[in-house]
């Protein structure tokens, strides 16, 4: 059956950034994989209103916005209210819009919920009939994985998407789903607690198709399901891509063949000042993995004192990064349940859920001085070398490895040269040393 074309309008919301910390933005994930469940008779206008302006006049027939983050909802539906006020219908999806359903409503003509593989054909049957229906509600209800495709990274503007020249990682996902259920954390909610990996071939056909040799592959953990860690590093070390992770498995032979398969770095938990978490963090290194290490401040079991300990505990561990958050009750997790059972939420504005603010009472602290531990974690880790130098050691490290294979880019070199103010070929070697 042929269809008229419809001309869709695309939005990923901007968001304020924290402040005092290396800005850049990445090319988005969710819009693209949204993208690539539309039929081929949609004709997609794509616009991150982080890189660039958008513009209401732009003729479209519908508008879909997609948007990943709290801090992002507000703005979403600024957008949807202008575009419904000019008469456009507006269709909302994405993470945030699964976590703030019920507000969504209040702005979207119709909300989407769920993974849209195989069933925006009907969303878009029933608005050309007009029988448009106000929520489509697919959570727990995920679609085959085999069906997931690649993105729709031909949408990016390219030029747009780097930090003073130097192009960012593109986003990558080889599973949805997680066995996991971490206190904080909202992926059980929004994924399921069923862990499901793409075909092994399909991720391989995928991730080939990437012009862009660095990756971040953003599943919420590859440490899994070993059988399947094996299997996907061994098939993927041929592409030679340079990539980031969560967790890998903290097994020697995990770790082998994820530092064989192109693991650059990775986003590493740091919870408590074990031995476990030093020893986890060596045994990274010494594969030639580097670590970024996630710290999270403001759970209820820490205190002031305990806070500063782990800050000062990092300086031990030869962290290449370090990533500090304020615990922040997400909707739809169990901290926001709690915590709004117990009364000690006292902010409910969501530009405010970015992590970077209190927005509830810690339980052994002032809600002043959990801010005050957050400013100090920053300016004390980054105290003798900027966030911005440690980023360039960990360009030298993976530009390195590019060297030895044959795939490192002279472009590369004029842009990260130009960016860091400093030479990378000349860095390079000694970079570890």
């Amino acid at each position: 059956m042929e269809h008229d074309v419809i001309k869709l309008k695309l939005i990923y919301p901007k968001w304020k950034k924290l402040p005092g910390q290396t800005t850049f933005n990445l090319p988005p994930h969710g819009p693209i994989a949204f993208a690539a469940c539309l039929p081929d008779y949609v004709d997609i206008s794509f616009c991150d209103e982080n890189v660039e302006e958008l513009d209401f006049n732009e003729e479209c027939d519908l508008v879909a916005i997609s948007s990943m983050l709290s801090t992002q909802i507000k703005r979403a539906w600024a957008i949807a209210d202008e575009y419904r006020r000019r008469g456009k219908k507006v269709i909302g999806g994405g993470i945030s819009c699964m976590l703030h359903a019920e507000e969504c409503t209040e702005h979207y003509d119709s909300v989407f919920l769920g993974e849209a593989e195989g069933r925006m054909e009907q969303v878009l049957e029933d608005w050309r009939n007009g029988t448009l229906k106000k929520v489509y509600n697919y959570m727990g209800q995920q679609p085959p994985i085999e069906s997931v495709g690649p993105g729709r990274r031909d949408l990016y503007k390219r030029d747009l998407y780097n930090h003073k020249g130097v192009p960012m990682v593109d986003l990558f996902h080889a599973s949805r789903g997680c066995r996991f259920s971490c206190y904080p954390c909202a992926v059980s909610y929004l994924g399921g607690r069923v862990f499901r990996p793409r075909p092994i071939d399909k991720v391989v056909e995928d991730m080939a198709q990437i012009e862009n040799n660095r990756l971040f592959i953003v599943d919420n953990s590859l440490a899994q399901n070993k059988d399947w860690e094996r299997e996907l590093f061994k098939a993927i070390a041929p592409l030679k891509k340079k990539w980031i992770s969560h967790t890998i498995e903290d097994d020697p032979e995990i770790l082998d063949l994820a530092a064989k398969a192109g693991a650059w770095y990775v986003y590493q938990a740091i919870y408590d000042t074990s031995d476990y978490i030093k020893e986890r963090v060596k045994r990274y290194h010494d594969h030639g993995i580097g670590v970024e290490g996630t710290i999270l401040l403001g759970l209820d079991n820490q205190s002031l004192d305990d806070c500063k300990r782990l800050i000062d505990f990092l300086g031990e561990i030869d962290l290449d990064l370090a990533e500090f958050t304020i615990m922040t009750p997400f909707p739809h997790t169990k901290p926001f349940d709690d915590m709004k059972r117990q009364g000690r939420i006292f902010d409910f504005d969501w530009d405010h859920y970015n992590a970077g603010q209190v927005v509830f009472q810690p339980k052994q602290m002032t809600p002043d001085e959990l801010q005050g531990i957050y400013e100090y974690a920053w300016q004390t880790f980054y105290k003798d070398e900027t966030q911005e130098a440690k980023m360039f050691r960990l360009f030298c490290n993976v530009a390195l490895r590019e060297m030895e294979e044959g795939t490192y880019r002279p472009r590369d070199r004029r842009l990260i040269n130009k960016s860091f103010g400093r030479d990378v070929n000349r860095n390079v070697r000694n970079v570890n040393k």
